[in-house]
């Protein structure tokens, strides 16, 4: 685990936003709040539905879909999983500081093994869960058991692997060894042992439909963000890692090149990006599927 982020807790509130600055930040937050609202207004949650947030880590989904079953007075009940023991104490204080009347469990169980009994769940929900899983079909096969008939699959994930990577931000002519590192790159981003770039939005439609479910629909969305580049913002995005228990991009790299090579790399980014403006493309797909 990296010295930079010891527990999900810390990477969900912190380490996530590390290379971003304050504006950044702020437009990300505002954009996982708008991703939130879209997963849950999918859900259409009625006032006795069970709602499942597979993965909570902050809770995000929960206290959305909570204040949902609030307003509608229902005898519905939200339940927050996580196969992290960190992320329950969070959403626990949380409640402890600001008591509700809506009925919750908390649940500490990985998304393969839910330990909740079959056809017992209305809405199933979750955000950016399997891009932590290397092998998707059974943590989708796990939801569609505990769904019951006619219940609802409503997820966010991120498809990293068509996101903008970092060599077509650069100009061969000013970066060294610029097509090995180019090369490495989309090794890296290709690898299917990797749980971050081995599935886009068809593939995963295509896990949907062997597990049973039917109307899946995965819509992609894209978005693309402009900002000027400080120097200070590069070296986060190669040693801030992509979640508490997988290597950095820096880390990535080490498997094709030695240490003084890549930081060679990583300075000759910033001293050519430093003062540009970017474009990044960041990819995502909304999933909703019935069983």
């Amino acid at each position: 685990m990296s010295d930079l982020c010891k527990n999900w807790t810390q990477w969900l509130s912190q380490t996530r936003f590390a290379a971003l600055t304050d504006e950044m930040k702020a437009q990300t937050i505002a954009w996982l709040e708008s991703v939130g609202d879209a997963v849950v207004n999918m859900a259409q949650i009625q006032p006795n539905d069970n709602v499942l947030d597979i993965g909570t880590g902050t809770g995000l989904l929960a206290f959305k879909a909570m204040e949902i079953l609030e307003n509608l007075n229902g005898d519905g009940k939200i339940i927050f999983s996580d196969k992290f023991s960190d992320c329950l104490d969070s959403c626990k204080d949380f409640l402890d500081k600001n008591p509700t009347n809506v009925k919750h469990q908390f649940l500490n169980a990985s998304c393969e093994d839910l330990k909740l009994p079959e056809n017992s769940i209305d809405k199933a929900l979750m955000r950016s869960v399997l891009v932590h899983i290397v092998d998707k079909q059974p943590a989708i096969n796990e939801i569609y058991r505990v769904l019951k008939p006619g219940g609802f699959f409503c997820a966010f994930e991120p498809i990293i692997r068509s996101n903008t990577r970092y060599w077509e931000l650069l100009d061969p002519k000013f970066i060294s060894s610029f097509h090995e590192f180019k090369d490495a790159e989309n090794k890296i981003m290709s690898d299917s042992n990797d749980s971050l770039c081995n599935f886009d939005d068809l593939t995963i439609k295509q896990n949907l439909n062997n597990a049973g479910f039917s109307d899946a629909s995965t819509l992609l969305h894209a978005i693309e963000s402009k900002y000027i580049v400080t120097k200070e913002m590069v070296l986060p995005w190669f040693i801030s890692p992509p979640s508490p228990d997988r290597p950095s991009m820096k880390e990535r790299f080490l498997l094709f090149f030695d240490e003084k090579k890549i930081d060679n790399y990583i300075s000759e980014i910033q001293n050519y990006l430093e003062g540009k403006e970017i474009t990044i493309k960041t990819n995502s797909v909304l999933i909703h599927a019935t069983k």
